[in-house]
């Protein structure tokens, strides 16, 4: 019986909600939705709203820069996949705590609920035998810093960080530097 008013409440903040939704889909010139909209009290007392004097931009020339010159109400042709690396070669880490990327194919890896073929050979456990780097120790605490015998349920899922190497070009330019190298060139610069 305590529910009631929150049930009501919930209802007409989902029936608001619906309403200026419907009523901003057919400002904006959009079929109005499949689904039919109750119309309340807060509905049924507004008049349609007079059509917009200015014009939008014409489509065709708002340009994405990641679109790489296609226009947005065009579909443009998808680059190919990147190539995986699999030379087994780690790349240097851009900034502290950066997770590391995985320098091999991970194909057909099982992570789930039940398995997590990573910790095959990176489990401390398994590490010196296949030659693989250890999952860090931070893998093994909870969220209040307590170590556990296992890793951690909210680190399990490995590609959520950690993703493979490719040959993919970068998308924007990008001109980062580590903190090695701003720190190399500071002594260059003082000296000119």
């Amino acid at each position: 019986m305590r529910d009631k008013p929150l049930i009501a409440i919930g209802t007409l903040v989902v029936l608001v909600v619906a309403a200026i939704a419907f009523m901003a889909g057919r400002k904006s010139g959009g079929e109005p939705s499949p689904h039919p909209v109750v119309a309340t009290a807060a509905t049924a007392s507004q008049t349609p709203a007079a059509p917009s004097t200015t014009e939008a931009a014409p489509r065709g020339n708002q340009i994405d820069g990641i679109r790489r010159g296609t226009p947005i109400d065009q579909e443009g042709t998808p680059p190919l996949m990147a190539r995986v690396e699999n030379a087994d070669i780690k790349r240097n880490r851009a900034y502290p705590m950066q997770p590391p990327t995985i320098p091999h194919t991970i194909d057909n890896y099982q992570i789930d609920k039940n398995s997590n073929r990573c910790l095959l050979c990176h489990a401390r456990a398994n590490a010196d035998k296949f030659q693989a780097p250890p999952v860090s120790v931070t893998h093994y605490m909870d969220r209040d810093d307590q170590f556990l015998a296992t890793i951690s349920p909210r680190r399990y899922f490995c590609n959520q960080c950690h993703v493979v190497q490719t040959d993919a070009k970068p998308l924007v330019a990008n001109n980062f530097k580590d903190i090695d190298t701003v720190l190399s060139e500071q002594p260059q610069q003082k000296a000119n």
